[in-house]
């Protein structure tokens, strides 16, 4: 066995040896699998980082177990249904919260753009949302200043509003406004706290966070019958996305009297539905760099096959001299086959280098999206192993080449 080990170190060393002696032409017959490992390392890390900074987004900004929930007219029903007979409404809200174990905390919520008014400073089309308590749970907010909303301030339609930080910059408010009162579409709202500013960037929107106003979700449908509903919920449990779309599709089936031939009055949507079209996305993306890759590594497989086979001949008399001195067929097959796969393992390290490289393009390009892209661990062990892989298949023909040579004949050669 040790004898084994020891003429396996020493043909490595003499590979490496004709590696360095052509360097030129390894380099050159080594560049497809430069470019296949280069590719499958970067696009995987690429990749990864991006699916991470998804998810980030997601987590930060809406929550991965955030559920909506809305009136929907069936296509069968366009111009014999109206929107009125499919609107959500709070009786549904609160069965929904009843019935659904798997909804943690659901809030209604509704929206207009009005105008808002402080003393001389006017904001025009600013959001304006009516919301239960609940919905600093829900959407994970708190305020910075003041108090929340509370149940009593929606059962008695209070006139009293939240804001976020940049209101008090466009409206020029006191650095505490709590106490203010504001205009809201004419009419005059205490200002009971200050929420925190969720920024908007990233893959929701790349704008300015811009002037927001929450109040009571009944004193907005006072002032509004008319505006749209819908519910915002979160989930008990992201990875159980079924199982409660199956409960509330079930309680307000129930609720509405619809039998199992009529069409949902509803539609939901589930973030967790948006990160699984990702990751399939992601899927399609890897599958089609697989095949790029595989094609170029192929490439460079043949190439490494032709070099090896100038190789042999080039060493035709090498051959036959090292085989009249007692060498075994097994040993010249093990020396030029260890060749192959040492020239494709240079070569897979070139491209570990390159991926290195690209991947510290996010930090070299401005307002790039991704701060940083690692290197995948996964990805640095399938190129190097698919490098190692290459050179074994693609290097066991002239291999056996050499290793069948007649030692005689390989004397008399040229």
């Amino acid at each position: 066995m040790g004898a084994v080990v020891r003429l396996l170190w020493q043909t490595v060393f003499l590979a490496i040896g004709q590696v360095w002696a052509n360097k030129v032409r390894a380099v050159l017959t080594a560049l497809g699998i430069i470019i296949g490992v280069a590719s499958v390392i970067s696009v995987i890390s690429f990749l990864n980082a991006g699916r991470d900074w998804m998810l980030d987004q997601i987590d930060s900004q809406v929550g991965s177990r955030t559920m909506w929930i809305w009136g929907d007219v069936p296509d069968a029903q366009r111009g014999v249904m109206s929107w009125a007979d499919v609107r959500v409404n709070t009786t549904e809200a609160r069965l929904l919260l009843e019935r659904a174990p798997s909804i943690e905390d659901l809030t209604p919520m509704c929206n207009r753009s009005w105008e808002i008014g402080y003393g001389k400073e006017t904001v025009r089309g600013a959001s304006v949302r009516g919301v239960w308590a609940s919905w600093h749970d829900v959407e994970s907010r708190q305020v910075v200043l003041g108090r929340p909303l509370s149940r009593i301030d929606n059962e008695e339609r209070r006139h009293v509003c939240l804001i976020n930080e940049v209101a008090i910059e466009e409206l020029k408010l006191d650095v505490d406004p709590v106490g203010d009162y504001l205009l809201i579409n004419g009419r005059r709202f205490l200002i009971i706290g200050v929420l925190e500013t969720k920024e908007s960037g990233g893959i929701f929107g790349g704008g300015q966070p811009r002037t927001e106003l929450y109040i009571p979700f009944n004193t907005h449908k006072m002032m509004d019958p008319y505006s749209g509903t819908w519910f915002q919920a979160n989930m008990v449990d992201a990875e159980q996305a079924d199982e409660t779309q199956a409960e509330v599709r079930f309680v307000l089936r129930t609720h509405r009297g619809l039998s199992g031939d009529d069409e949902d009055t509803f539609e939901m949507e589930i973030v967790a539905s948006a990160i699984d079209f990702f990751n399939n996305f992601a899927m399609v993306i890897t599958g089609g760099a697989t095949v790029v890759v595989a094609i170029s590594l192929f490439v460079g497989g043949i190439g490494i096959m032709n070099i090896m086979l100038v190789s042999v001949s080039e060493r035709t008399r090498e051959i036959g001299l090292r085989k009249a001195v007692g060498a075994q067929p097994p040993v010249v097959l093990m020396q030029f086959l260890v060749e192959a796969v040492v020239l494709c393992v240079i070569g897979g390290f070139v491209g570990l280098a390159f991926a290195f490289v690209l991947t510290l393009i996010p930090k070299a390009v401005p307002d790039f999206p991704l701060d940083e892209v690692p290197l995948s661990a996964v990805a640095v062990a399938i190129g190097m192993g698919f490098s190692a892989l290459v050179g074994v298949v693609f290097g066991i023909l002239p291999a056996i080449k050499a290793a069948r040579l007649n030692p005689i004949d390989a004397l008399r050669h040229e």
